[in-house]
């Protein structure tokens, strides 16, 4: 079987239109990582009408209108911002440069959606927090782990019917494939990508907070390394953290790039939720040696033990939510002040992170 090594990965699920043709229409803007694509799946799923595209690199924006024949290529990032009729700007700009893209969307009077991580410092998340508040615009994320994995979502509701009871500990596995050779010159530059805690820690940390229910949360220890890619010095490709919410709830995660060639799909990414009454494990993309399929859920409570195979069956709620938000002013997809609670955190545990270099401790002090 050929392997999916996860960079063109783009979710379809199930149209479920919460909106008509051309009632919500939104751009993208900035194709610089292959997430664009889930998230104009998302939104059209959902019903919203994808009216233009821009990037400066015009092979990207060639790609992009084989995938969606009929959307306007635009010639500059102005011409779609000034256009009345688009409500949403999706991007996925280099990690270091989607602020700076959002705080332009928002000052032409457009919600923004970005790929995670949305922020690469604290200055430009205190940045965004103003600039929301400011407006009453939504800056959402795309955090695809939780939100474009059905197996993730089917936990969430769970948890919400109390299947496992209150939730006591979040641990997160995120590994990844490499591909080294097919990434950008940008991705292996720690300036833009942020770290790699910040980078796809980002999924680990709202998964946290989102399953625990935790407001807020405090980083108590992170660490990051590179073991195996010391070709590209700037690139982390081992990264791991302890948070404990304000509830009690605890969370550890790892993330990395070490995902072996053997693997059928870009990375083993797993989830085990332990509640008071229970317990949830996700194998989200591959259960290893047996399923090539992902979505697989496995619960365990006092009523006995069950697997279900999700694939296909549960949808992708947030972005109708998220259309219907930006609509009636709502929070129902996920609210601002967890968006960038999920960020802030990542930052925190990146900047605060102990060094591993060579297999030894770097002398943090000097």
């Amino acid at each position: 079987m050929q392997k999916n090594n996860g960079m063109n990965y783009a979710p379809k699920g199930k149209p479920n239109p919460v909106v008509g043709e051309g009632e919500f229409r939104f751009a993208a803007i900035s194709l610089d990582h292959g997430h664009i694509y889930g998230m104009c799946n998302g939104l059209i799923e959902a019903g919203a009408t994808l009216k233009w595209v821009y990037d400066p690199d015009q092979e990207k924006v060639a790609a992009f209108l084989k995938t969606y024949p009929g959307v306007k290529a635009a010639q500059s990032a102005e011409e779609i911002l000034q256009d009345p009729s688009v409500s949403l700007v999706a991007g996925a700009a280099i990690p270091s440069k989607r602020c700076e893209l959002g705080l332009k969307v928002m000052d032409y009077g457009k919600h923004y959606f970005t790929d995670k991580s949305p922020f690469t410092s604290l200055e430009q998340l205190e940045a965004a927090r103003q600039k929301t508040a400011e407006t009453g615009l939504k800056w959402a994320v795309y955090y695809s782990e939780r939100l474009h994995v059905e197996s993730a979502v089917y936990a969430g509701q769970l948890i919400e019917q109390g299947a496992i009871g209150r939730v006591v500990q979040v641990i997160g596995t995120g590994p990844h494939r490499l591909n080294a050779k097919s990434r950008p010159d940008w991705f292996f530059k720690k300036e833009y990508y942020g770290g790699i805690l910040c980078d796809i820690g980002s999924h680990q940390i709202e998964q946290f907070l989102y399953y625990t229910g935790a407001k807020d949360a405090k980083v108590v220890h992170s660490k990051v390394g590179t073991y195996k890619h010391k070709e590209y010095p700037e690139l982390e490709d081992f990264g791991d953290a302890s948070l404990i919410g304000d509830n009690g709830a605890t969370g550890y995660f790892r993330v990395d790039w070490l995902t072996p060639d053997g693997l059928r799909t870009w990375g083993d990414g797993r989830t085990l939720i332990l509640g008071t009454d229970g317990y949830i494990e996700l194998r989200k993309y591959i259960d290893v040696a047996r399923d090539t399929s992902g979505d697989h859920l496995f619960l365990v409570n006092h009523e006995g033990e069950k697997h279900f195979s999700l694939h296909g069956q549960v949808g992708f709620p947030y972005f109708g939510q998220l259309i219907l938000d930006c609509l009636h002013g709502t929070e129902k997809a996920m609210t601002q002040d967890h968006t960038f609670k999920a960020a802030e955190l990542c930052l925190i545990a990146q900047k605060d992170a102990i060094c591993v270099e060579d297999g030894q401790l770097v002398d943090q002090s000097l």
